[in-house]
This record gives structure tokens, sequence and C-alpha cells, in this order.
């Protein structure tokens, strides 16, 4: 059985969003959280199943970037190609401020000094592909993507295959089996959750970048301003109602102004190793997650979070 249907005990499957691709284009050259589970006025009636999400405004990508100077162009490069227009359109001010222009000077520089940067560049802005702005209805937020090799692509706690999950992620998939106990994880011991990702899962990194090696390598870089624009356009944009997952304080700390009369704000300890003895195996946030969205958008708006995808359905 699968998990949507175990999660409102019902017989019809809830359909899933196609995945949305952009291009990808070189930018740089050659390629070289004590528990306190949580949630916030989850049944408001000012925001009703019905309410209208707020529509966005007609976005004239060829008229903002016959704006950009030279320099802005080659700077951002990797946004124009690789972030989705959904995203562009919504963070188009903010990619042009001097505080993100100088990121991408420092990001720049990173590579032209012979330094390796995860994840992949065309991998950055994955989960704005995987996830359009209209499409989200959760969120969970990472902090610094993985570091090694082939692991880092673009999603937090996400690695491709052959790559095995990592500690934190197989502590994720034990808190989703008490929940779900139908729950598949990923063939061959893997950690890919595309699946999530094209269901309406934001899987955001707090950064976005790392240089290999070298964990919060590219932390308080500029990153930062950036991902909370992101996690705010959501709460700004999408008025039916998400589902916020802040494991640990850090990721809590990026939820702390959002409205909870319109949205639900899960809250527990980091499921790392480190701190998951302390509560995440019983925080019970999937399941919680699915109820308050069937709430908002009935049983259609539920997560399948069982990830047993076949290679060639799993994305990338």
């Amino acid at each position: 059985m699968s998990l949507k249907r175990k999660a409102v005990d019902l017989a019809a499957d809830a359909s899933k969003k196609p995945k949305a691709n952009g291009a990808i284009t070189s930018f740089f050259g050659q390629p070289k959280t004590t528990l306190s589970t949580s949630s916030t006025n989850p049944t408001d009636p000012a925001s009703s199943p019905a309410a209208p999400e707020t529509k966005p405004s007609p976005f004239d990508k060829s008229a903002w970037l016959a704006k950009l100077n030279d320099e802005q162009r080659d700077l951002l490069k990797l946004e124009i190609d690789t972030l989705h227009d959904s995203w562009l359109a919504a963070l188009k001010d903010e990619v042009t401020s001097p505080e993100f222009l100088t990121l991408k000077r420092f990001l720049k520089k990173e590579v032209e000094t012979g330094k390796k940067v995860f994840p992949p560049q065309e991998d950055i802005y994955g989960w704005s592909r995987h996830t359009p702005l209209s499409s989200v209805k959760a969120v969970i937020i990472g902090q610094d993507p993985y570091h090694n090799i082939n692991q880092a692509h673009g999603l937090c706690f996400s690695v491709r295959a052959p790559t095995p999950a990592p500690p934190s992620l197989k502590n994720i998939y034990i808190a989703i089996k008490k929940d779900y106990p139908s729950f598949t994880p990923p063939p061959k011991n893997g950690g890919l959750l595309t699946p999530w990702a094209d269901r309406g899962v934001l899987l955001l990194n707090t950064c976005l970048t790392v240089r290999a090696h070298e964990a919060n390598s590219h932390a308080n870089k500029g990153w930062e301003k950036f991902t909370q624009k992101v996690i705010d356009t959501v709460a700004a944009k999408r008025t039916k109602g998400v589902v916020f997952l802040a494991w640990g304080s850090p990721a809590q700390k990026r939820c702390a102004k959002i409205n909870g009369s319109k949205h639900l704000v899960l809250k527990s300890v980091h499921p790392s190793p480190l701190s998951a003895s302390r509560g995440w195996f019983e925080c019970g946030h999937f399941k919680k997650a699915n109820e308050w969205l069937e709430t908002r958008y009935g049983k259609d708006g539920i997560i399948d979070w069982d990830l047993d995808v076949k290679p060639e359905h799993a994305g990338t």
C-alpha cells in the first residue's frame, strides 16, 4: 500500500506534479538542531483550503536581462541559465543586490584560484527546477552541502547513487518508517531525494555551495541572506499554506518570522546522530505534515514520502 493511501486511508492515489527542468549552462568557465516538536496554529480558519494563492506578476525575462550591465550578466550567468524562471521572477531584485553580487565575485575567485566547489555548478539551483515556486507544499531546511565527492547535488540531505545514504538521512528514514510502516527507502541503501522534490518538497540548504572537504567554508559569504529570501518568498506567495520542517536550532531560526496563521512550522532536534537520540525518532513530522496538508489541499495535497523509485523515474 502506498504512503498516500496509508496517510488518508483512501484507495485513490494522489496525482504527482511533473518535474520542471531548466537549461544547464556553464558559469565559471571550464567546469572544474532538546526536542520541541511543535506546530503553529495549524487550523486557523482565516486560511481556508479555498483561499486563493498569490498570483505572480508577469515576468518579462528579456526586458530584465536588457537592464543588466556587462558585469552583472557575467556574474549572474548561472542564475540566468539554471534558476527556474518562477524563482528568478521572485528573486530578480535579490540577485542584483550588492550583497549577492559580492557573493558571486567570491565564488568566481574560488574557482579561478583552483578551489573545487560542491555541488557541481549546474546543480547549485537544482532545488528550483525540481520544485518550482507554484508547486511548493513543504520546505525542509538543511545547513551546509555535503563536501565530499559525489554527494551534494543541490537538494539538502540528498545524495546521488551510488553514494549510500549518509547517517542523518538514515535517521530520517527511521522516523518516516515510524509514521508509515510501509515506507521504502531508495534502492541499494541510496539517498536520492528527487522524488520528494518533484512532489512539492523544497529541499533547501542555508548555504548553497561549499569548498571541497571543508565544511562551512562558504558560510557567511552571502548565501544565508539569499536563502532566507527564498524561505520568505514561499511564506509570502504560497498563501494557501506550506509546512516548514525545521530540524535543529539553525533551521528554526530561519522560520522565526513565519506567519503561523497561514503556515505550519514543525520543530525538532536535527536528525544527526549527534542529536537524534534526544527525540528525533518520535517527532512524527511526516504524518503531521500530511494531516495538515490534507486540511488545506484535500487528499491530493498530501506527500508520498516513499522513495522506492526506479532510476529512470527518479530524476537527476
